[in-house]
This record gives structure tokens, C-alpha cells and sequence, in this order.
């Protein structure tokens, strides 16, 4: 493997390219340090001419958001014969659009909190609770949580300003909990504490606004029902190599949120904590998601 160059794409177009920014970086000094002949990518429409350019024979993608983490780089890599890490461009497609995950979730016995669509601010709360995610962004891009109808019409509209589709779900009250997957494996629960309230982007990549603890006050028997949903959710989407699945726990039942097929990689990330937590360091974790590359996608 050590004779194979790495390309490994970072940066991008979406509403996350800085978080891409770290992450790539992250993962191109690990895999520098672990000997592999590697170069950085910024991502943009002649990335494939990059690609060719540098001689890749594999490429590690550090992309998160849109044309990288809903199943567009993938496809093309595809087309070009290209290994690259994480799950296939399917996976990668339907793990990003929330509405179509929401339906393999139900499809496939996932249990997911209930929702509604929309493709256009809506006066009238459907639940008490509300969550209002755009259905196509990641990293928390315009989620809001609202409790009272002044506040819903308003954050609609912010929610549609990042895409035309928006999911409204209703919100579950429990403890929320992450849970990575490695190479088939969970990885230790992390349990999710924003000093806010609100797990927005700015408690997400802002060091001291959240906490993240491995301490969740599960039981063994919970725990390991929270990370078979996981494990399901991961499987039912068609997920490979590793992500993250997002989860509310109401002390009875795990509710899927979501799965995220590119975890983030920086010094806030939570699949590096895990990995670490299970006795893993980061360039053991990093070469672990190269090396999937070259095994069978789903």
C-alpha cells in the first residue's frame, strides 16, 4: 500500500468547506506520517484534472456537505475507476437527503421520530416540539429547535434558505447520543451536552460549547441497544467503511436521527474521540479508512 499515492480531497463548494479544510489537513498529516505518498486537493469543478494530474491511485475524501458527502464525487470516481474511502455514491446520495433516509428508515424498521415535509414556509406547528433541519446540509447548517409558533415561521425561512426541501420532525426528549462505526465495528457512545441547549454549528465546532462524554448512564443492556439501532440505521442505508449515527434516546426507545457517511476530522470530531476512546490512535484510524477503500462497497 505504502506505493500508492493518496489524493485527498478537501476544501469543496458547500456550506462546510472550512470544516473540510481542517479535516483534509488532519488526515493528509496522518497519512504523511504514516509514510504514504500523499497530496492535497481542494475540491472544485476540475478536480477530476487534479486527480489525473497528481497520479492518484486512491483518494481519501475529507468533504463534508454538498458535492462530496451527498454522493457526487463518489459517482464521478466511479466513472473514472477510482478507489476512494467511505461508503458508495448510493449511500453517500440517500445518508445526506434526511427525507430519503427517513423513508429506508421506516422501510427498513428503523425507528426515526416522526415528521413532515415541507416545500415552503408553513404557518402551524405540526408538533409541540419542533426540529427544523433543511433535508440536503450537514454539520447543523440551519437547524433550529422551536417550542412556540412566533418562533417557527421565522426559522423556516432561514431552514429554506439552504435548501427547497425542509423536514420538520418532531423533538424527542432524551439524552443524545452518537455512535461511530469503523470498519463493521461500533465504536464507544458518546453522549452529547451542548452548554446552549441547542447542538447548532456553533456548539458543534466551537471547543468548550459542548461536552462530549463517554459516561452516558446507560446500562449495558441500553447501551447495546443503542448501538444496534446504530449499526441498523448504518446497514439499511447502505453505508460502508464508516459514519456516525445520530441519536435520540428517551430512556426506552434509540431514535435514529440521521447516519453521516463523513464524519468530521478535526480536533472537535467526535469518530476520532471514539476511535481513540476504544484504544485506537488517529493514524491508526486513518489508515484503517484508507485500506477500505479497496474492499467491495455495498
Amino acid at each position: 500500500m505504502k506505493d500508492k499515492k493518496v489524493a485527498v480531497l478537501y476544501g469543496g463548494m458547500s456550506a462546510e468547506r472550512e470544516v473540510s479544510l481542517r479535516s483534509g489537513q488532519a488526515a493528509y498529516d496522518s497519512l504523511v506520517r504514516l509514510g504514504y505518498k500523499t497530496v492535497l486537493i481542494d475540491m472544485d469543478r476540475d478536480v477530476a484534472q487534479k486527480i489525473s494530474e497528481a497520479g492518484a491511485d486512491v483518494c481519501f475524501i475529507a468533504l463534508h456537505g454538498t458535492y462530496g458527502e451527498d454522493g457526487r464525487v463518489q459517482g464521478m470516481l466511479d466513472i473514472i475507476g477510482m478507489p476512494y474511502t467511505g461508503s458508495s455514491y448510493q449511500a453517500n446520495m440517500v445518508a445526506f437527503d434526511k427525507l430519503l433516509s427517513k423513508e429506508r428508515f421506516i422501510k427498513g424498521g428503523v425507528t426515526t421520530p416522526d415528521y413532515i415535509e415541507l416545500n415552503a414556509p408553513k404557518k402551524g406547528m405540526p408538533f409541540e416540539c419542533c426540529v427544523i433541519k433543511p433535508a440536503r446540509q450537514g454539520s447543523s447548517v440551519g437547524i433550529h429547535i422551536v417550542q412556540n409558533e412566533e418562533e417557527y415561521f421565522s426559522k423556516l425561512e432561514d431552514a429554506f434558505k439552504y435548501d427547497s426541501k425542509v423536514i420538520v420532525e418532531e423533538c424527542i426528549k432524551g439524552v443524545e447520543l452518537t455512535v461511530s462505526i469503523l470498519d463493521g465495528e461500533t465504536l464507544p457512545v458518546i453522549c452529547i451536552r451542548p452548554k446552549k441547549g441547542v447542538y447548532d454549528y456553533e456548539s458543534k465546532y466551537t471547543k468548550g460549547m459542548t461536552e462530549y462524554v463517554f459516561d452516558t448512564g446507560l446500562s449495558a443492556s441500553e447501551t447495546e441497544c443503542v448501538e444496534n439501532a446504530a449499526m441498523k440505521a448504518f446497514d439499511v442505508l447502505g453505508c460502508s467503511g464508516y459514519g456516525r449515527a445520530d441519536i435520540m434516546y428517551d430512556g426506552r426507545t434509540p431514535y435514529v436521527l440521521e447516519v453521516n457517511t463523513l464524519p468530521g476530522m478535526t480536533e472537535t470530531s467526535l469518530l476520532p474521540k471514539a476511535a481513540n476512546k476504544a484504544g485506537m490512535s488517529f493514524d491508526n484510524m486513518v489508515e484503517k479508512m484508507l485500506l477500505g477503500a479497496f474492499k467491495d462497497k455495498r
